[in-house]
């Protein structure tokens, strides 16, 4: 039995296309969240910095130690890179008044620093606040642990998405930065390619007579000279690979993602063209050029250490 056709799925227009791209994120950024909770309020903080990996640093209180694992879960599986500190800390609500004495334990410590005065009555007077702060002194409200993970589970997600916004933010400043510097690398080389046989057959010229003049020599040698000379200086290969390298960075800030470090590959290789052709540029037009593209390559290099 023939199975019924079904209607092809409307294709995305181009402004549902450009939308479910991933966005370009900086490693830098910050948010901070605050969750009621019943006795207190939960405090989370995130800060980020760009590094080379995720490198993620809890300090959370001690109350909150049995949670780490799940707070390194979340973390770990929403951001890519970058050096993160994650802080929380409950602040309680309660009045002192509701904290209540654990008479037993009370009575230990009244017993065994009795003892202690026995052995050593020159002792200093027992001071009762560093009393209250020994474990199990004082007793507070009973804090339901999981309506207290559930609340640090959605409060750190809330914290995750506000870091995640501050950092796309700051990512599209960074793009709008990459996109201008490429702009001048890609006016660069287009002041370049039309100068450049006009370069060479100057300076052949005057090699040439030189060559003539010092050596004597025939019109063949003369040639030969001047074809090894070209070959020598011929700069067509590094600017179609940076034309092509500059096709490609377009191409990675428009795709998005997590993507510096290929563009900061791309910026070794740029570099390296724009060091040959100073490197073979026999005329101060070429020289400027090479000059002014590597200033431009290490101010977007300098960018893309802070791109995820």
């Amino acid at each position: 039995m023939t199975a019924p056709l079904t209607a092809p799925s409307p294709m995305p227009d181009a402004t549902a296309q450009t939308a479910m791209r991933p966005s370009i994120l900086s490693m830098t950024g910050f948010a901070a969240v605050e969750r009621r909770f019943a006795g207190g309020v939960c405090v989370i903080e995130l800060r980020a910095v760009n590094h080379r990996y995720l490198e993620l640093n809890v300090k959370i209180d001690d109350s909150l130690r049995q949670y780490e694992a799940m707070v390194r879960e979340q973390c770990q599986a929403r951001l890519g890179r970058g050096k993160v500190e994650c802080r929380m800390q409950l602040k309680s609500e309660q009045a002192a008044s509701q904290l209540r004495l654990n008479t037993a334990m009370v009575t230990q410590v009244a017993d065994t620093l009795a003892a202690l005065q026995t052995h050593f009555p020159q002792s200093q007077p027992i001071n009762l606040l560093e009393v209250l702060t020994l474990p199990g002194v004082c007793q507070s409200e009973h804090v339901d642990a999981e309506a207290l993970g559930q609340t640090l589970q959605q409060g750190l997600q809330q914290a995750i998405d506000e870091l995640i916004a501050a950092r796309q933010r700051e990512g599209s400043k960074l793009k709008q930065v990459l996109l201008d510097r490429l702009q001048g690398v890609r006016e660069q080389v287009a002041l370049v390619l039309p100068l450049m046989p006009q370069v060479i057959a100057q300076h052949q010229d005057k090699l040439s007579a030189k060559l003539r003049e010092a050596l004597q020599a025939d019109d063949d040698r003369v040639r030969q000279e001047m074809v090894l000379f070209a070959q020598r200086i011929d700069v067509d290969e590094e600017l179609s690979r940076l034309q092509a390298h500059i096709v490609e960075m377009d191409r990675i800030l428009a795709a998005g993602g997590p993507v510096g470090k290929k563009l900061d590959f791309l910026m070794q290789e740029m570099n390296r063209e724009a060091n040959t052709l100073g490197s073979k540029s026999v005329a101060i037009e070429t020289t400027q050029v090479s000059m002014q593209l590597k200033v431009l390559i290490e101010q977007m290099r300098e960018q893309i250490q802070n791109i995820e």
